[in-house]
């Protein structure tokens, strides 16, 4: 049977009389001198509390080498280093080999198969399944392995009796996309096409309001899909305990804050006449490019996570924003060739080399 990732596979016997496992496990060296694994979490679905087996080329013979190895939750941190120790599953026999033999030696790309045989409980026939590989190993420990979306998704359910695999990594794979297009329109596209929509739009004179209120409509149908994407976000924590994302999950707690922060000083805006209203538009615009700065590198950030980093998706945003960039480049020139026009026509206009006035409508902020 074919696993999610990784081009891994699994193969299994179970003899219903003993309640015995025959089972083997088919992966890849992505390194000649790394590691590739294969375990049972008895709890739960996550790396964290696995049960591993993993096979990788003695540091002093270059044979292959298969130990057993508990991950426990210091091994998630990085604080020691991790060590063999005997597993506390029923582990009758296990083995390992290379595809072409005795003679055959570990390269990137290299075949491995895991051979175990396993004890298991009455009617304990459920087990979650986890498996990875990894660059390095420092002696004989381990070194963490990649943390792109496939590698964080080598996690699967299966029911060794009836052969039902469970859809979890997947679902969750499903909605690590679809957070991952939410907050890239919402976040890395809308909200940047407000802000430039306030800075230049208002100045042209014969639209009056209506920049308002398109500036308006754009940062409220930002923040909406935002939320939502920001939602989907913390679920995805949640259904995921030992994974974690330290900066992409701050900087994505800070930019909706600041989003929120954003929507709320709508109900408290100030009439253009009232003595406050200049410190609440310095606090709108402050809060406003620094709620625009940090979705943007959240937004890339989350292209690192989901190991889309040379992708086409990635590119295609790319294009996106700087497009948006050269609009603002021509918007900034041309605001600035207007002001300087207007500056020196009021400066002749004093000096009474040119005559009559122009009263400008009034603008909304």
């Amino acid at each position: 049977m074919s696993l999610p990732t990784q081009q891994a596979s699994i193969a299994w016997t179970y003899y219903s009389n003993n309640n015995t496992l025959d089972l083997v496990f088919f992966g890849t060296f992505i390194s000649p001198s790394g590691w590739v694994a294969w375990g049972i979490n008895p709890t739960s679905p996550e790396m964290t509390g696995t049960r591993a087996l993993v096979a990788f080329p003695d540091p002093n013979t270059g044979q292959l080498v298969l130990l057993p190895y508990i991950l426990d939750p210091t091994v998630k941190l990085q604080r020691t280093p991790l060590l063999s120790r005997p597993l506390d599953i029923s582990l009758v026999t296990s083995s390992a080999t290379l595809y072409g033999g005795r003679m055959a030696t570990v390269h990137n790309g290299a075949a491995v198969q895991i051979y175990a045989t396993l004890k298991l409980g009455e009617n304990k026939t459920k087990l979650h399944n986890v498996w990875n590989r990894g660059l390095y190993v420092q002696g004989y420990s381990p070194t963490i392995h990649p943390t792109t979306i496939n590698d964080l998704s080598s996690i699967t359910t299966v029911d060794f009796l009836s052969g039902f695999v469970a859809a979890g990594p997947r679902n969750i794979k499903t909605l690590k996309y679809v957070h991952g297009v939410l907050n890239a329109i919402s976040w890395g596209i809308l909200l940047p096409i407000g802000a430039v929509t306030a800075r230049y739009i208002r100045h042209v004179e014969f639209l009056g309001p209506t920049w308002f209120y398109a500036h308006a409509g754009i940062q409220l149908s930002a923040f909406f899909l935002g939320t939502i994407g920001f939602a989907i976000g913390i679920r995805l924590g949640k259904m995921s305990p030992g994974v974690v994302y330290g900066l992409h999950r701050k900087l994505g707690i800070t930019a909706f804050c600041l989003g929120s922060l954003q929507t709320l000083a709508l109900l408290f805006r100030p009439k253009t006449t009232n003595k406050f209203r200049r410190y609440w538009k310095s606090y709108h615009h402050f809060v406003g490019y620094a709620c625009v700065v940090l979705g943007i590198v959240n937004v890339f950030q989350g292209f690192e996570v989901m190991g889309e980093g040379r992708s086409y998706a990635k590119l295609a945003y790319c294009l996106s924003l700087s497009t948006l960039i050269g609009v603002c480049a021509a918007l900034e020139v041309n605001s600035w060739v207007i002001f300087c026009r207007k500056a020196k026509e009021e400066k002749m206009r004093r000096e009474g080399l040119i005559g009559g006035s122009e009263k400008s409508s009034g603008n909304h902020s």
